[in-house]
């Protein structure tokens, strides 16, 4: 048993292609704007600072055909089950694919880094890959409704959160089930997100490790392999659910350097309490980095209580002109008042903010400072009660002992409101 430790990186075939997300014109050109910002000098002397708009146009890539349309011939699917649906065009009632079948070997294969290019489904936000394309078997190229690429491939060019699909349906557009099927084949369930691969039927040798990593990474990121070489079994888990779907259809049936017949299917739970919250874990991060991906750079720099380094000094000074009036119209805080409140935040960022407390002597605990959001949730309760919020609040100032039942008097109001004035001299 040996595990292999990979590199978050991208594969070599998924970088050599030019695959991007904006659509491309009907002669295939994509145009592009680089936006850049310079330091230029004045005819005065001054340096004032000069943003540059580049327009750049490239020749996008089609997707080639995989095989001769001539020759391509659709096929019914094999009888794996006791019904034929109708509807979705495959056999129900079985959940055990044919032993004989699953020896045959695939009639094609993807070759990522030749076959990618764009189609007409990159026009139409939110669409499927191509199964065939995965399989090596899509004979319309360009003229496919579905994309030829590998998932993912654009996260780390232009950032976003990936391609991301409904838990109901895997990347091809397939229904999912509830449950696994029993060889732990199909689609999969919606039930468990499951990014881990079991490989079966792989040939013995000295160099296992290292075959089983180089085939299954041109498929997309792979976070962890784990190779039984005194069974020839492999558990490959990729960093992305579409990426291990994509695999999963892509080395069905295939061989590796040996002519073997690979047996890929679903892996099942790992009892391994380790692997659980390692799993647990990477599913933690991957939302806190899809949260990250979907907020500004200084929003997040901001929740994190740290300086965002990469600020804009003109939309800091604009920022600034809207946060340094603290609510008051036409007033501009000084400098001082303004790294004070800024250095309160990045110091403190947690602290939550407390009313005043009465003055020495005039209150017990039970005046004591409260918490903002526990005063605003309590009044809101109060709105709906049988005695109004002005009632109430004047009822809080009374106090009665335990031995006397003669209330006292009316503390005076803490806080900004202590000693209200008016335009009149009488004091009410």
């Amino acid at each position: 048993m040996a595990d292999v430790a990979t590199a978050p990186k991208e594969t070599a075939s998924g970088l050599s292609f030019e695959d991007l997300t904006q659509p491309a014109a009907a002669d295939g050109t994509l145009t592009t704007t680089n936006t850049s910002t310079e330091m230029a000098t004045a005819a005065d002397g001054t340096v004032q600072r000069v943003k540059k708009t580049k327009i750049i146009k490239r020749k996008r890539r089609p997707a080639r055909p995989q095989q001769d349309p001539a020759t391509f011939k659709t096929e019914p699917p094999p009888q794996t089950g006791t019904i034929f649906n109708v509807w979705y065009n495959k056999w129900s009632g079985g959940d055990r694919e044919d032993a004989i079948s699953s020896e045959h070997q695939a009639k094609g294969r993807c070759n990522v880094a030749l076959d990618s290019g764009y189609t007409k489904a990159e026009r139409v936000p939110g669409s499927y890959f191509c199964l065939f394309f995965a399989r090596g078997l899509c004979p319309k190229g360009q003229d496919c409704e579905y994309l030829h690429r590998l998932p993912n491939s654009r996260l780390g060019k232009e950032g976003g959160l990936g391609d991301i699909f409904p838990s109901n349906v895997d990347c091809f557009g397939r229904d999912k089930f509830s449950d696994y099927r029993d060889d732990m084949g199909g689609v999969g369930s919606f039930m468990r997100v499951n990014r881990t691969l079991y490989v079966g039927r792989i040939h013995v040798s000295d160099d296992i490790e290292e075959i089983v990593a180089r085939h299954f990474q041109e498929w997309g990121q792979v976070e962890r392999i784990r190779v039984l070489p005194s069974r020839g079994v492999a558990f490959v888990t990729y960093a992305h659910l579409a990426n291990s779907e994509f695999a999963k259809e892509a080395m069905a049936h295939q061989s590796l350097d040996h002519n073997e017949t690979l047996n890929v299917r679903w892996a099942t739970v790992d009892p391994n309490p380790v692997a659980q919250k390692r799993e647990a874990r990477m599913v933690e991060e991957q939302a806190a980095e899809a949260i990250r991906r979907a907020l500004p750079a200084s929003y997040v720099a901001e929740l994190e209580g740290r300086r965002y380094e990469g600020a804009d000094p003109e939309d800091e000074r604009k920022r600034r002109k809207i946060e340094g009036s603290f609510g008051l119209k036409g007033y501009d805080a000084p400098d001082d008042v303004w790294y004070a409140a800024e250095k309160t935040k990045l110091d403190a960022p947690e602290q939550q903010m407390m009313l005043e407390a009465p003055a020495d002597g005039e209150g017990d605990d039970e005046n004591a400072a409260f918490d903002i959001a526990a005063g605003q949730t309590a009044a809101q309760g109060q709105n709906g009660g049988l005695l109004g919020a002005s009632t109430l609040a004047a009822l809080q100032g009374f106090k009665a002992g335990p031995s006397s039942s003669k209330p006292n008097t009316v503390d005076k109001p803490a806080g900004p409101l202590v000693g209200y004035g008016s335009d009149s001299d009488e004091d009410d």
